[in-house]
């Protein structure tokens, strides 16, 4: 499975932007998909991430909640990642990923468990 990340950019507090990944197959073939970040100096950390199985459920960071809205279009095989109301501190790189693999809730914010990762995208959010 091939990600591509895109629709980073240079965005003033307050307001917003929409990330897209584009997976080379079905987003439906996937059991799970994600968005992480990483800021300088820091480490990855898990922002948002759908999981299907059976339904679909949505799991957020506590930071982003209320403010960041994941989605996914089947018919483009492409998950979106809406941000609004941004903030200094989500200037990051952000990377999509993906596991084809079934994993439990306890899974969803690690990201050892997906194994295909896209090249990220960079956000910057000025004050």
């Amino acid at each position: 499975v091939q990600l591509q990340a895109s629709g980073g950019g240079l965005v003033q507090a307050g307001g917003s932007l929409r990330l897209a990944c584009q997976t080379s197959e079905r987003t439906a073939r996937n059991y799970a998909m994600g968005w992480f970040r990483q800021a300088p100096g820091k480490g990855r950390e898990f922002v948002a991430a759908f999981r299907w199985s059976g339904g679909t459920t949505t799991y957020y960071t506590d930071s982003v909640r209320g403010r960041f809205t994941i989605s996914s279009d089947n018919a483009r095989n492409t998950v979106y990642l809406q941000m609004n109301s941004l903030k200094p501190e989500d200037t990051a790189v952000y990377y999509c990923a993906a596991t084809r693999v079934g994993i439990i809730t306890s899974q969803v914010r690690r990201e050892d468990s997906y194994p295909y990762w896209g090249q990220g995208t960079q956000v910057t959010v000025s004050s």
